[in-house]
C-alpha cells in the first residue's frame, strides 16, 4: 500500500525547550500564526498539555509555553490570544455517510443535539412556516425519542396535523420508524381499509383496530426506505449550496476529517472542485467497493477487486478501504435482534474477502451481531492462513454486540475495531429489543481494557446523530437524554483519544492528523469550556468557538452567521 507518510522527525521537534528555541528560530522562517495563552490538549502519546502552538502554512511547527512560542513570531505573524480556552485536535469521525447527506441537507429538519421534545415541535412548526403550504417538512433519521429529556413519547398523526396542518410531515426516527401526518399519508396513498402501496414492506404500515393508518411506519431500514426515497432531494442547482451548508455545520461541530462509506459521486465532484480551488474545509477518506448481493454479482466483482487502486489521493480526498459491505445478505440490519448467517452466503462472503486479502487491500466491514461477528472471524481466520491480513488494517465496524473472546480473536489476527455506538440516540429502541443486554452495547470498558486499536465514529447521519461531543458524552457518562443506558464507560481522555489520534490511524493519516504536534497538519478546535475539567454531564454542551483545517480558520463563532441547523 502506498500509504501517505510523513516523518515527524524531519520537520520539527516535539516541544520547543531551552536551546532548541534559538536553533529553531535560526533554521526556520517565522510562523504564520501563533495561538497562545490557552490549554493545548495535544493528545500526543503522553497526553501533554501545553500553552501555545505555532503554525506555518498548513502544519504545526512548534508547541510549548507562551514564552517559548511567542518568541518564534515575526513581524508578519498573526497572533491569537486564546484567553485560557482549551484546544483539541480536529475531531475525526471514522465512519459517517457524509456525502450522501449533502443531497438533502438544506431541506432536512435536523434534530441532532435537540434535547427536548418541546424544542423539536417548535422546529417543525417553524419549518412549516418557512417552506410554505404544501411543501414537505421532513428528516431522514439522525435522532430518536430517547434523546429527549422532557418527554420521550413518539409523535402522533393528530399531533403533527395540529403542528403543521398545511404541510406533509415525515419525521424518521433513526432507521426504526417514521411519524407521518395526514397530508403525508395522503401523499403516499396510504388509506383506511385499503391495500398498502406496493413499495411498502408488508406489515410496516401501522393501523388501528378499525384499519385506519396511525401515521407510523415501523420496522427497519427496509420499512423506512420507501418514505426516505420519496423525500425531495435538493435540486441539482442547489447541491453545491446544500453541501456547503453541511460542511459548515460539520466545522461548527468541530469535525474536520471523515471516513466516508459510499462517497456520493455528485457531492464528491463538488468536493474535488473545492479542493482544486483551495476551499475544501473537511478531509474525506472514502470507503468503497462491494461484492454485491448475489453469486453472479460476486463473480463480476472479483476481477474488479484485483484491479482496485487505493491511496492515489492526498490528505484532503482519498480512497482508503474496501467496504462497507462485503456481501449484501450478510449485512446486519439495524435493530435486528439476532442473525443466522447461512453457509451458502458465507461462501460468497469468503470469495470476496479472499480477493480483498489477495490484492493486499484494507477492509472495513459492517458487523454488528454476535453470530455475524463470529461467522466473519471464522472466514477471516481461514483466509489469513492463505493470505495473511496482518498490517492490512482489516477492521470490523459498528460492533455494538462484540464480546471479549471475539476481541481476542481479532487481536491475534491483527484486526481493529471502528466502534459506532448506536445507543447515543437509539438507546430506548435497543433496550426495548435487547433488554438488559443493551447495557453492554457497546462494551466500551472491555474494548478499552483489551488493548485493541479502536476508534469512535457515529455511522451518521441517518442511523445516528453527528455531533462529536454528544458521542464523547455518551462514552464518558453512559447517558442519553439524562438516563443511564450503558454500564461500561471510559475516561474522558480515552474517549478523546479514540475520536482523534486513534481515528487518524483509521483513515491512514496517523503521521498527519490526530494530535497537536510539530510536523502534523494544523487541524484543531478551540472550545468554549475545558473538556478535561467540565462536569461530565456538561460534555455534551461543549461548543467549538473556532475550528481550523490545515492552518485555515474554517469556523469562527465570533464572525459566523447563525447555524444552518
Amino acid at each position: 500500500m502506498n500509504r501517505p507518510s510523513l516523518s515527524i522527525a524531519g520537520v520539527g521537534v516535539l516541544f520547543v525547550i531551552g536551546g532548541a528555541l534559538s536553533m529553531l528560530r535560526a533554521q526556520q522562517p517565522a510562523p504564520d500564526l501563533v495561538l497562545s495563552n490557552g490549554k493545548i490538549i495535544t493528545v500526543d502519546e503522553r497526553f501533554t498539555i501545553a500553552q501555545a502552538v505555532a503554525i506555518r502554512g498548513d502544519r504545526i511547527v512548534a508547541v510549548g509555553t507562551n514564552q517559548e512560542i511567542s518568541q518564534l513570531g515575526g513581524t508578519n505573524t498573526r497572533r491569537i490570544d486564546l484567553r485560557g480556552r482549551s484546544v483539541t485536535p480536529g475531531l475525526i469521525d471514522n465512519h459517517m455517510h457524509l456525502l450522501r447527506a449533502g443531497t438533502t441537507w438544506l431541506k432536512e429538519l435536523r434534530f441532532d443535539g435537540v434535547e427536548t421534545r418541546k424544542h423539536a415541535i417548535e422546529m417543525v412548526r417553524a419549518a412549516a412556516k418557512a417552506v410554505g403550504p404544501g411543501e414537505w417538512v421532513y428528516n431522514i433519521g439522525g435522532w430518536a425519542t430517547a434523546q429527549f429529556t422532557d418527554d420521550k413519547r413518539p409523535f402522533t398523526r393528530e399531533e403533527l396535523d395540529q403542528i403543521a396542518p398545511d404541510n406533509p410531515v415525515a419525521l424518521q426516527e433513526s432507521y426504526y420508524q417514521v411519524f407521518l401526518n395526514s397530508k403525508a399519508l395522503q401523499m403516499f396513498g396510504i388509506e383506511a381499509n385499503a391495500p398498502d402501496p406496493r413499495d411498502f414492506v408488508k406489515g410496516s404500515i401501522v393501523r388501528d383496530a378499525a384499519g385506519k393508518p396511525t401515521g407510523v411506519i415501523k420496522g427497519d431500514i427496509a420499512a423506512t426506505r420507501p418514505v426516505a426515497a420519496r423525500m425531495p432531494k435538493v435540486p441539482a442547482d442547489q447541491l453545491e449550496a446544500s453541501s456547503q451548508a453541511m460542511v459548515n455545520d460539520m466545522n461548527r461541530a468541530g469535525l474536520t476529517t471523515f471516513g466516508v462509506p459510499g462517497c456520493n459521486a455528485d457531492v464528491l465532484e463538488i468536493f474535488q472542485k473545492w479542493k482544486a480551488q483551495g476551499h475544501l474545509n473537511v478531509r474525506t477518506f472514502c470507503i468503497g467497493g462491494a461484492g454485491g448481493g448475489t453469486p453472479e454479482q460476486v463473480e463480476r466483482a472479483l476481477p474488479q477487486i484485483a484491479q482496485m487502486k487505493l491511496f492515489q489521493g492526498d490528505s484532503y480526498i482519498d480512497n482508503i478501504y474496501f467496504g462497507e459491505s462485503v456481501y449484501g445478505p450478510l449485512h446486519d440490519p439495524m435493530f435486528a435482534l439476532k442473525s443466522n448467517p447461512k453457509p451458502e452466503d458465507l461462501v460468497q462472503w469468503r470469495r470476496v474477502a479472499t480477493a480483498v486479502a489477495k490484492a493486499g487491500l484494507p477492509l472495513h466491514v459492517h458487523a454488528e451481531l454476535h453470530d455475524t461477528i463470529d461467522a466473519f472471524l471464522d472466514q477471516i481466520e481461514a483466509i489469513n492462513r492463505e493470505y495473511p491480513i496482518r498490517n492490512l488494517r482489516w477492521t470490523l465496524a459498528h460492533m455494538n454486540q462484540v464480546n471479549e473472546p471475539q476481541i481476542e480473536r481479532m487481536k491475534k489476527l491483527g484486526m481493529y475495531v471502528a466502534l459506532h455506538p448506536w445507543g447515543v440516540i437509539n438507546a430506548g429502541i435497543m433496550h426495548e429489543g435487547f433488554g438488559d443486554g443493551a447495557y453492554d452495547m457497546p462494551p466500551l470498558g472491555m474494548i478499552q481494557a483489551s488493548g485493541i486499536m479502536w476508534g469512535l465514529g457515529t455511522d451518521g447521519s441517518a442511523a445516528n446523530q453527528y455531533l462529536p461531543f454528544t458521542t464523547l458524552s455518551f462514552a464518558v457518562t453512559g447517558k442519553v437524554g439524562g438516563t443511564r443506558v450503558i454500564r461500561q464507560t471510559i475516561s474522558r481522555e480515552d474517549a478523546l483519544i479514540a475520536h482523534t489520534r486513534k481515528n487518524a490511524f483509521f483513515v491512514f493519516q496517523e503521521d498527519n492528523l490526530g494530535a497537536i504536534q510539530p510536523g502534523k497538519l494544523a487541524d484543531l478546535v478551540v472550545l468554549d469550556r475545558d473538556y478535561l475539567t467540565v462536569p461530565a454531564d456538561q460534555i455534551k454542551d461543549i461548543k467549538p468557538v473556532m475550528t481550523m483545517v490545515g492552518g485555515k480558520i474554517v469556523y469562527d463563532a465570533a464572525a459566523s452567521t447563525p447555524a444552518t441547523k
